[in-house]
């Protein structure tokens, strides 16, 4: 097929961007090509974005895919308004050999084509960022500035993120050399011998339903960018913002004379649940997963012909022992619990608290008077309504709900929910946070019962302030629930520098994130592309970190060709 986007186009466009993303992942500074603010992309882009989106309801997608056997679609905003888009179903017998057929020329276009050609794709994205916000926001219930923030720039970095990682592992070996080894007097042994990197096969990226884009787009670029077609499967709640990224990756790739067909969309029927029967086909060579660690652990299970990267549920803690900034403690972990309804992987949920309280600046505060501080802090950010609905957006689920309202029977409740209403989407569900006292009696953590609430996930807004012995104690119930259950993120607060090094050598020894002292304008449950690890790997809370060399290099194998004369 004719190239509408020649490599040397792309490369005078994109190369400097990925020379940028390159250098930013071995400094580990801050950068980013995508804009955070919404001004900064036109003086007509939210109202042109707003209408794009509004465009699309009752519509249907027609990706023009092989294998489209009906159509499906029952999304409904958690800001209670019905989206009515219908996306094409496919047929696996028919889609996933077209799929494959394009393998052969995206392989031979070489690292750096395929690199820039996914460079495109973003930069294509990233010019609808207004529209992708809203399809974030009304598929996830994240508040529109957070839809917006991490549905668009920040999902865009971690998706050039894993491009330059990619970019970077498969050009660690020449494609060429020549090859020769001295025989003494005898003409030495020559030969010539080529290397190239060979996709493993066809990627399933099963998407999640609360962070569509930011958690999808590193699985999506780390597999394309090392020559697999991707099949994106998104959560049936959340299907827009994918099928949004489909479409103009197809695109991008028939302008660039490739086959479109290397990206494709698989969307399930109410109740049909196709990810399982996707996972274990013999063509699913690559299957990315964020989700619950019942299918996560059912993936690395079953789908033993593919290579799995998941991110599961985690306990994730913050040890409290001193503070230098009591009210910036205070301020720093109301936001890091009211972002979003606690709804994300890295959102805090153990608060470890000695018995007889912590030394702060403000003087000694007791286990109750933290408690009651925190309830107080989360109060006060949350009180106005206005400002609690831009930080909690919408529950995204029923599920969500009744968790929260089960927390409240769990112990003492130190914060009650309450309910937001929201005047913009009457139908919306808004709850503030619950937080809830509970005590580490030694039965809860030295093994001999596991009934206790805070040794599972409990994902939404709820938070358990835990009453420990010493910080001693605390660290013990910190490496049993990283070891045991795993944790995207690890908060603590301390002034004494033996306590941060016993910390940080159960962070190291566990691999678990560690963020230490925070009491300003960064947070626990809060990356940055090309800086922070997203995960380790290292826990039972996921099996890769986004991003690093390991999330990419699997992808793909090199294979040699070696002649002689």
């Amino acid at each position: 097929m004719a190239a509408e986007l020649t490599v040397p186009q792309l490369s005078a466009k994109h190369r400097p961007t990925l020379d940028q993303a390159l250098a930013t992942i071995r400094s580990r500074a801050y950068w980013s090509p995508h804009p955070e603010h919404p001004k900064a992309y036109g003086e007509t882009a939210p109202a042109d974005g707003l209408a794009a989106f509004e465009a699309l309801r009752g519509t249907r997608l027609d990706l023009g895919q092989p294998g489209t056997d009906g159509w499906t679609g029952a999304e409904t905003s958690p800001y209670g308004v019905e989206l009515g888009v219908e996306y094409p179903h496919v047929d696996p017998e028919v889609l996933l050999p077209a799929m494959r057929a394009g393998m052969g020329a995206w392989r031979d276009a070489g690292p750096e084509a395929r690199a820039l050609v996914c460079i495109e794709i973003l930069a294509r994205i990233s010019a609808r960022t207004h529209e992708f916000a809203h399809a974030v926001m009304h598929t996830s219930g994240q508040a529109f500035m957070m839809a917006f923030q991490a549905g668009g720039p920040h999902a865009q970095d971690r998706g050039l993120e894993a491009i330059a990682y990619a970019y970077e592992e498969q050009t660690r070996v020449p494609g060429q050399a020549d090859w020769s080894k001295p025989q003494g007097k005898k003409d030495p042994l020559e030969l010539g011998k080529t290397f190239t990197a060979v996709p493993r096969g066809i990627s399933l990226m099963i998407g999640c339903n609360t962070f569509p884009t930011w958690n999808g787009y590193p699985g999506i670029f780390a597999s394309l960018a090392t020559g697999n077609p991707v099949l994106v499967k998104p959560h049936p709640r959340a299907v827009l913002p994918l099928a949004l990224t489909v479409q103009v990756a197809r695109e991008v790739l028939a302008d660039a004379g490739f086959d479109p067909n290397l990206v494709a969309l698989a969307v399930e029927r109410p109740g049909e649940g196709i990810a399982k029967e996707l996972a274990v086909r013999p063509e699913i060579k690559v299957i990315d997963y964020t989700g619950s660690t019942e299918f996560g652990d059912w993936l690395e299970t079953n789908a033993r012909q593919a290579q799995v990267y998941t991110e599961k549920a985690g306990v994730n803690t913050v040890v409290l022992d001193s503070t230098d900034n009591y009210k910036g403690m205070l301020s720093n972990l109301a936001f890091s619990l009211s972002l979003y309804s606690g709804q994300m992987c890295t959102t805090p949920q153990n608060l470890l608290i000695p018995r007889d309280g912590i030394e702060t600046d403000a003087g000694h505060k007791s286990y109750d008077e933290v408690v009651s501080d925190l309830a107080g802090a989360v109060g006060g950010l949350l009180g106005d309504d206005a400002r609690a609905n831009a930080l909690l957006g919408a529950l995204v689920n029923p599920d969500v709900k009744a968790r929260l309202e089960a927390a409240a029977g769990l112990g003492e409740v130190a914060l009650a929910s309450r309910e937001v209403t929201n005047p913009e989407f009457p139908d919306a569900v808004v709850r503030t946070p619950v937080m809830v006292k509970l005590d580490s009696a030694p039965k809860y953590w030295d093994g001999a019962d596991e009934s206790a609430p805070y040794l599972s996930e409990c994902f939404g807004p709820v938070s358990f302030a835990v009453a420990v012995d010493s910080t001693q104690s605390a660290l013990e119930l910190l490496r049993r629930t990283i070891r045991e259950k795993g944790a995207m993120t690890v908060g603590a607060y301390t002034t004494s520098a033996d306590t941060e090094r016993a910390i940080e050598e159960v962070c190291l020894e566990e691999s678990a994130q560690l963020s230490l002292n925070l009491t300003g304008g960064v947070y626990v449950n809060q990356t940055a592309a090309f800086s922070d690890f997203h995960g380790s790997g290292g826990n039972p809370a996921a099996n890769a970190a986004l991003c690093d060399g390991a999330f990419v290099s699997n992808r793909f194998r090199v294979v040699e060709v070696r002649r002689q004369g």
